[in-house]
């Protein structure tokens, strides 16, 4: 039985809001300090380091493809990796996965190795367990919301269900928001194990909210196709503007979103504000 299957709505409105990048200012130190590192030691990529962590950080964190699940960024990184430094055996094997497999996690890498017997698919799970043991370790000051984040989360709880919809770690997620009393503003919580931003939010609607009162807050362009996808609405929070964007939330966006007014000219004008921002 999924979590999905527990779940019943308590009230017309749903706001789901994903968590690195987003709530948690956790996105670019385990970027910088965690998921990079460990991709350049699992594939003995030191001669490189400056170079590739460099490329990692642009593609996960300034670019289009900011926020895109782990193991897509590492097929993404590692076949640049081939052809610019070192050949990495079976890259094109872990592209492919990451393209067809209905789950990217590493339960499901684990899966194909067994099925395969390809090397890349254990070096990429060991790498992805080696994340979530360097992120633990990070130190507490680095792992805090963006200012007005708990604002925002227990303005819209106030109003509406909330669920947090992330490709992330479930247990860095929860204790992330425990750690600052955010979780008593949560209804579910939606993490890497149970499946996409997109998949998520489509079993969510499955509860019975109508896909106008439903808002998906995300920074990055993942989140706001995972939005489209569903027909649901979407507000960005902006890349190293995140304190403005939660107090426009509270103030302007969420009213709009309880009022009926938001969808329109008022989220074209927000979301191309948010494309422009980022690209």
């Amino acid at each position: 039985m999924s979590v999905f299957d527990n779940y019943r709505k308590s009230r017309e409105y749903l706001v789901c809001i994903d968590s690195d990048g987003c709530a948690m200012d956790t996105m670019d130190c385990k970027h910088i300090h965690c998921f990079g590192p460990c991709m350049t030691d699992e594939w003995e990529l030191g001669e490189w380091k400056e170079e590739i962590l460099d490329y990692w950080n642009k593609v996960n964190l300034y670019s289009m493809t900011r926020g895109i699940n782990r193991f897509l960024a590492l097929g993404k990184v590692l076949a640049y990796v081939s052809e610019t430094y070192k050949n990495i055996p079976e890259t094109q094997a872990l592209v492919s996965w990451t393209e067809t497999a209905a789950e990217l996690s590493n339960a499901s890498v684990m899966a194909a190795y067994e099925q395969t017997g390809q090397e890349i698919f254990k070096k990429a799970c060991h790498w992805s367990q080696a994340v979530n043991q360097a992120i633990t370790k990070l130190p507490q000051e680095l792992k805090k919301p963006f200012e007005g984040a708990c604002e925002g989360v227990k303005a819209a709880h106030a109003c509406a269900d909330v669920a947090i919809v992330s490709s992330a770690n479930a247990e860095a997620v929860k204790e992330e928001w425990e750690e600052f009393g955010m979780m008593d503003s949560v209804d579910i919580t939606l993490t890497q194990s149970e499946g996409s931003k997109a998949f998520c939010i489509g079993e969510m609607l499955k509860a019975g909210y109508a896909p106008d009162h439903v808002l998906m807050t995300g920074d990055a362009p993942g989140d706001l196709a995972a939005a489209e996808k569903n027909g649901v609405l979407y507000y960005p929070i902006l890349v190293k503007r995140e304190a403005w964007s939660w107090k426009r939330f509270v103030e302007e966006a969420l009213p709009r979103f309880l009022e009926g007014t938001y969808k329109g000219d008022y989220q074209k004008q927000v979301i191309r504000e948010f494309l422009d921002h980022l690209s």
